[in-house]
């Protein structure tokens, strides 16, 4: 016997037709949002960031590919990783997908790790995914878009991601048992080394042969790009969640 709420066809019906409304304002409202990103105004990008791909030494107007628009993903792999983030992976899983329409749409796409080419390359094969990967072991890149501290920074205080300052040091004293420890293992590393990656994407644009940063977000401002919880959000029970229950896609138990 279930303790959720039943009724009528009639009574769904009604509900349904009320939170429809509702969710025709949170439409309108993600609208008026993009029109607003679309405004802001664009920083132009003078450093000279370089970047290893498959096809060779590239700076970042190269990722562009002759396109006017570039939207990265900032994933978290770093150097001594010996596999992607758990989550960056769960909504790289949506990327094959996606980028050939991005591509025939003046709009380029690249994942960007700190990880050297060769494991982000092996990482890909792995997963199954054909998406364009890009490592900045050596640069500033990801460093300058906050996605990147040095341990130093992590140890002596608040660091700044998603435009606050933040202090990692309470999940990094938590250790292994907590959430991010759980994470962490996943990548075959300690807490205090996957910290020091962060999650993110940023969006830039080619106009008379200069690069401008035209956005970025963070965090939660990167739920719209994990498909999984979109369509969760939609499952009769949600997220459903308690602590981490997702893993690389080919590390769960097939008989699950």
């Amino acid at each position: 016997m279930t303790d959720h709420k039943t009724g009528t066809r009639e009574e769904w019906l009604a509900a349904r037709l009320e939170l429809l409304e509702a969710e025709k304002d949170l439409t309108r409202r993600s609208d008026e949002l993009a029109r607003r990103r679309q405004a802001l105004p664009w920083v132009r990008v003078d450093k000279a960031y370089r970047f290893e791909t498959d096809a060779g030494s590239a700076s970042l107007a190269d990722l562009f590919r002759g396109r006017s628009q570039l939207l990265v993903y900032h994933f978290m792999f770093g150097a001594d990783y010996t596999a992607g983030c758990p989550s960056c992976s769960a909504i790289a899983d949506g990327f094959n997908g996606t980028v050939v329409h991005l591509e025939n749409h003046d709009v380029a796409f690249t994942a960007v790790s700190r990880a050297p080419l060769a494991k982000l390359q092996a990482f890909k094969q792995r997963m199954g995914w054909t998406f364009p990967w890009a490592s900045t072991l050596d640069g500033a890149f990801n460093f300058d878009f906050n996605v990147a501290f040095t341990e130093k920074q992590l140890r002596h205080g608040p660091v700044n991601y998603n435009y606050q300052p933040m202090d990692m040091r309470p999940a990094v004293s938590a250790g292994e048992d907590g959430f991010v420890g759980r994470m962490a293992a996943m990548t075959e590393t300690d807490v205090a080394t996957y910290m020091r990656e962060m999650p993110g994407m940023s969006a830039f644009v080619l106009e008379d042969g200069v690069v401008h940063h035209a956005y970025s977000t963070y965090a939660r401002g990167l739920d719209g790009l994990w498909g999984m919880y979109q369509w969760l959000d939609r499952a009769p029970r949600g997220r459903n969640e308690n602590g981490v229950w997702w893993r690389h896609h080919d590390k769960y138990d097939p008989g699950s």
